[in-house]
């Protein structure tokens, strides 16, 4: 017989995906040999006489290695995640879009009609077009101090035929004073962390994206300055870590956004803070 039954493929692959201590191997397994065979990951489990052969046997067992030996994250390999409603294509340009950054697109589909929206630190550009392709009326520009991200975000831009501005700049510094929001996942873990992330995100990730400061604040502290004379800015929105809320929220008052609220991720952390000033048009 030539190749190898996929659902044989597929129990080897879960096995030492297992063994290498990642926290999903049955779904890493699945989404990499649906990825190397081209089809969907239902037809992984119904359909029987599908084999793993030719060069697929090699592509496979690389992506494998690539996941449990090098601990490679997924959308990495796979070179795409989903994201709403849309597949962005990511690479170790940016961070691999989490479900919990989610929060920051649907606190823009709130905005007001043709409001003027900065998505800051935009990465794979996955918050931006997003929310340009739920809310076509909204004005959207993502930015980034990376301009190896920026290229990335733009492909994805093109690709997804979506018009969202990009922009290099280190958080607003020489930012048009144009945006009625700024949405943001900037970095915000604490040096003091650094040890205790997964081997997917210390080894692959950016780490400009990741680390910000002892405390994890620095640029959210940076940032919310920046805001503070920007009056035309009405809300702001920032994804932040576990614990981080209350410091922010803080943070957010003293750069003249009284009005402030949390909102919760799908494990119950206050995941983003949305700070509104009193004047809100």
């Amino acid at each position: 017989m030539n190749g190898t039954p996929a659902r044989d493929a597929l129990d080897g692959a879960i096995t030492a995906i297992t063994a290498a201590g990642c926290e999903t191997p049955r779904l890493d397994a699945e989404v990499l040999l649906a990825h190397v065979l081209g089809v969907g990951r239902e037809r992984l489990l119904t359909d029987r006489e599908l084999m793993v052969e030719g060069p697929a046997v090699r592509s496979y067992q690389d992506a494998v290695r690539r996941r449990a030996v090098e601990r490679e994250p997924v959308a990495y390999i796979v070179g795409y995640r989903g994201f709403r409603r849309l597949e962005v294509g990511v690479d170790r340009r940016a961070l691999v879009p989490r479900p919990e950054t989610e929060l920051l697109v649907e606190l823009g589909l709130t905005l007001q009609t043709g409001a003027r929206v900065l998505d800051l630190g935009t990465g794979s550009g996955a918050v931006a077009l997003a929310l340009k392709d739920e809310r076509p009326d909204l004005e959207v520009t993502g930015s980034d101090v990376s301009e190896a991200a920026l290229e990335l975000a733009g492909a994805n831009g093109r690709r997804l035929g979506l018009d969202v501005r990009w922009l290099h700049a280190d958080l607003l510094t020489g930012v048009p004073d144009e945006f009625d929001a700024v949405l943001s996942n900037p970095p915000y873990i604490a040096e003091s962390e650094r040890s205790s992330l997964a081997p997917e995100i210390l080894r692959h990730e950016p780490e400009g994206a990741l680390f910000a400061g002892p405390d994890g604040l620095l640029a959210i502290r940076e940032l919310l300055v920046q805001v503070s004379e920007r009056r035309r800015v009405s809300v702001v929105a920032l994804e932040v870590g576990a614990g981080q809320a209350p410091a922010v929220a803080e943070l957010m008052g003293l750069a003249g956004l009284p009005n402030v609220r949390s909102e919760l991720d799908l494990a119950g952390v206050e995941r983003v803070v949305v700070g509104e000033r009193g004047d809100r048009r």
